[in-house]
């Protein structure tokens, strides 16, 4: 008894695409470099900064002196001022973990005290026929625009939703701490306009200018502030 042979029948489904070598590489090249970026931008991959290490390079071009003023502010006192600023910033309609920013910054900076002796007229200077007494008229003095120092100024903490993380992935923002250090530099100036800076710069002032006449021979030397 004879078995009868089977004949190969023809299959009706088609064999699947395989990916190239190639693409596969391409895509896991892509996934790990997306996953890297991520990290790094979101820093949720800790010690992935400094697995790569950085380096710093100064390109920066030549200062240019673009202008010369001469000064005649007689700089009689400083105030050293630190403010922290909690900013936060808020999205109608959308929570804060979705879209919105809150930056605590700690600002730290000098403002100076000074009086203009350019101001001082002829008219505000008087000295007797034997010069042993004068009398000088100076304007108030004035609160200079307030410095913040990099060095002791720095953001403690900023948080941001989502879409601004998303966001900060694809595009870098120089400014984003702008508004805190303006808004420390306001809060400065502000505070040393309440202090007695200006009060302690008449002050200063007086005792500079009674030394120096004093030194020139003078035995009376009065000096009064106002116009």
């Amino acid at each position: 008894m004879t078995t009868p042979v089977r004949k190969p029948t023809r299959s009706t489904e088609r064999p699947a695409r395989r990916m190239p070598g190639w693409a596969k590489a391409l895509t896991a090249v892509v996934l790990v470099l997306v996953v890297l970026f991520a990290g790094l931008r979101l820093s949720v991959l800790p010690g992935l900064k400094d697995f790569f290490g950085s380096e710093t390079r100064d390109r920066s071009g030549p200062a240019l002196l673009k202008s010369v003023q001469d000064l005649s502010r007689y700089e009689a006192a400083s105030g050293n001022f630190q403010v922290v600023v909690d900013l936060e910033k808020d999205a109608r309609f959308l929570p804060d973990a979705i879209r919105g920013t809150r930056t605590l910054y700690v600002g730290a900076g000098t403002v100076d005290a000074y009086v203009d002796l350019g101001k001082v007229g002829e008219d505000d200077v008087r000295v007797d026929e034997d010069r042993t007494s004068a009398t000088l008229r100076l304007p108030h003095a004035a609160l200079g625009d307030p410095a913040l120092d990099p060095d002791r100024s720095y953001a403690v903490s900023k948080k941001r939703g989502l879409l601004d993380r998303l966001g900060d992935l694809f595009s870098d923002n120089p400014n984003s701490e702008q508004a805190v250090r303006k808004l420390a530099a306001r809060h400065i100036g502000d505070a040393a306009k309440d202090s007695e800076l200006t009060a302690r710069a008449e002050s200063n002032t007086t005792a500079m200018l009674r030394g120096l006449l004093t030194s020139l021979g003078f035995e009376e030397v009065r000096v009064t502030y106002g116009t």
